[in-house]
């Protein structure tokens, strides 16, 4: 049961997942965590201080994001979070092309 495949989906093409990062400067203490922890490369610390003097992270490759969420498990100031976005999928409005 563990080993099956799974069936291919009938497009045949995967779709890559997409997220989105958000980042509250005035909570980072600048430990890069975040930055470290990344697995797509996503964020960077930036040139500029926050209030209290440290680096706040910075997204720098945004596409690459699949909103997984590492940055914000290992932020020990819940300073930053990652979320997915799901896909809009397409319905037609038309409903006399529909039953056409």
């Amino acid at each position: 049961m563990g080993n099956e495949e799974r069936p291919e989906k009938s497009s045949g093409a995967r779709r890559k997942r997409k997220g989105r990062v958000y980042i509250t400067p005035e909570r980072c203490k600048g430990c890069a965590y975040c930055v470290e922890f990344c697995p797509n490369h996503v964020l960077a610390l930036a040139e500029h201080f926050n209030q209290k003097g440290y680096h706040p992270p910075e997204v720098v490759n945004a596409d690459a994001c699949v909103g997984c969420g590492m940055c914000g498990m290992y932020c020990p100031d819940f300073a930053i979070f990652g979320v997915r976005i799901k896909a809009n999928k397409k319905k037609s409005n038309n409903k006399k092309a529909d039953a056409a």
